[in-house]
């Protein structure tokens, strides 16, 4: 059985003793139950890893030692998501989901037709939600199942959730990225399958609420660049969208040439 992961704000050097404390730490101690002698792995969520044997075990921490540390590059070409607010049951599913899957930062999108409003406006998207508190919890929340599903993935990162975004701030937020930004709409004739993705080192999706992007919001993100393309013959969940374009892109692109941590 492959050995649990655990996040570390700093990794031991190998040969170093290190107290994983806090959070983590009464995790391993009294939720896991990990015993002296028994082996785990530090992450620091940043690509680096450290496999360490159990020391000694205190009732709320536990103390290792790292025999080995490495380092694991990141996937390429990158992928940001950018998320239109799910209803609240399926909001943390599509965190969780893309997270597995490999996201590597998540932007979450106050669409004009989300049912779901963090910037505590009505439809048409026009405020900003960063300083709102709704919002604030909701980032949290989404970086907090970021971390959860990360560790439970093996990943080496865990994925950056970028502040809420409504229409008008994204689009200027795109032009800036350089990347190849593709929107997930059913009334595309372009097939994913059929984008190039050899032309940038980040790729950009894009997917709308459970209404759909507005006329207004696809005309303003193709005007930007943004390439429209139809993901399959079915029409997904908006919390599912993303994880299934994800795996697409792991078999078009290099991303899943990699293995998981053993």
């Amino acid at each position: 059985m492959a050995a649990t992961v655990f996040l570390a704000d700093r990794l031991p050097a190998e040969g170093q003793e290190h107290l994983l404390d806090g959070e983590e730490g009464r995790h391993a101690a009294a939720v896991r139950r990990v015993r002296v002698g028994e082996e785990l792995v530090l992450s620091d969520g940043a690509g680096g890893f450290a496999r360490c044997t159990t020391t000694a075990v205190g009732k709320a921490d536990v103390t290792v030692r790292c025999s080995q540390s490495w380092t694991v590059p990141p996937a390429s070409p990158r992928v940001v998501l950018v998320q239109a607010l799910p209803k609240s049951e399926r909001s943390e599913l599509a965190v969780e989901l893309a997270t597995e899957a490999g996201i590597d930062a998540i932007i979450p999108w106050q669409a004009a037709r989300c049912v779901s409003r963090w910037d505590g406006g009505g439809a048409g998207g026009k405020g900003s939600g960063k300083g709102s508190a709704k919002a604030e919890k909701g980032i949290a929340r989404w970086r907090a199942v970021a971390r959860s599903a990360a560790k439970q993935a093996r990943r080496a990162y865990v994925p950056e959730i970028h502040d809420l975004v409504t229409t008008r701030e994204l689009v200027p937020l795109l032009t800036s990225m350089d990347a190849n930004v593709v929107v997930l709409h059913e009334g595309s004739a372009v097939p994913l399958g059929e984008v190039d993705f050899s032309v940038t080192g980040t790729i950009v999706i894009v997917v709308g609420p459970e209404g759909g992007i507005s006329p207004e919001e696809l005309d303003a993100l193709v005007g930007m660049g943004a390439q429209p393309a139809l993901l399959g013959p079915t029409v997904l969940r908006t919390s599912t969208a993303a994880a299934v374009a994800l795996g697409a892109l792991g078999v078009m692109t290099d991303r899943w040439s990699g293995t998981p941590p053993d």
